[in-house]
């Protein structure tokens, strides 16, 4: 499959990303893994995908280490799709997709909600910072900014956004360093 990725953006964490799992088939077939599907047949009937595109999203996941392909069955041959750690990494960005998705839609419209599996409360997904327990949909407290591996274009693209932004308390953003 030929990259979508301009090449401007190829370092850029987000847009790597969404190479691997922007694509409206993979997320809802990740999802489904989530819910403990592992076989070809039982994604094909949950989301009613044809047999071509579901073995092409298969084969990209296995691919990109996000499901590996287990036999189940010798006669005939048979496998199963499975979760890899790095695939089960990906679970907080599906529910928080899925939490924004009901955050749009009335409590009586939503198809699907997430709940504690020990007591059936409704959980109430949110993002947050694991070192402070502050919720990072502030876009004025939490702000993206140059990595230590950024090139020089990236590092002038955050040195711009933070020239353009205001002080905070009379301090910018500390910049890392490039050593």
């Amino acid at each position: 499959m030929p990259s979508r990725i301009r090449l401007e953006d190829r370092e850029c964490p987000l847009s790597t990303t969404v190479e691997h799992v922007g694509e409206w088939w993979t997320l809802l077939i990740l999802h489904d893994a989530f819910d403990g599907y592992t076989r070809f047949d039982q994604f094909q009937q949950s989301l009613s995908i044809s047999t071509s595109m579901l073995t092409t999203r298969l084969k990209t996941l296995v691919a990109d280490g996000l499901l590996e392909r287990r036999p189940y069955q010798t006669n005939p041959a048979r496998h199963e799709y499975v979760l890899t750690e790095r695939g089960r990494s990906l679970r907080p960005v599906i529910v928080a997709l899925a939490a924004w998705g009901n955050q749009q839609l009335a409590p009586e419209d939503r198809s699907m909600i997430l709940v504690d599996a020990a007591t059936g409360e409704e959980a109430e997904p949110v993002v947050v910072d694991a070192r402070t327990g502050r919720r990072l949909d502030d876009s004025d407290a939490y702000v993206f900014t140059a990595g230590p591996a950024a090139s020089v274009l990236m590092r002038a693209r955050y040195d711009e956004l933070d020239r353009q932004r205001p002080p905070r308390d009379g301090a910018r953003i500390a910049q890392p360093s490039a050593d």
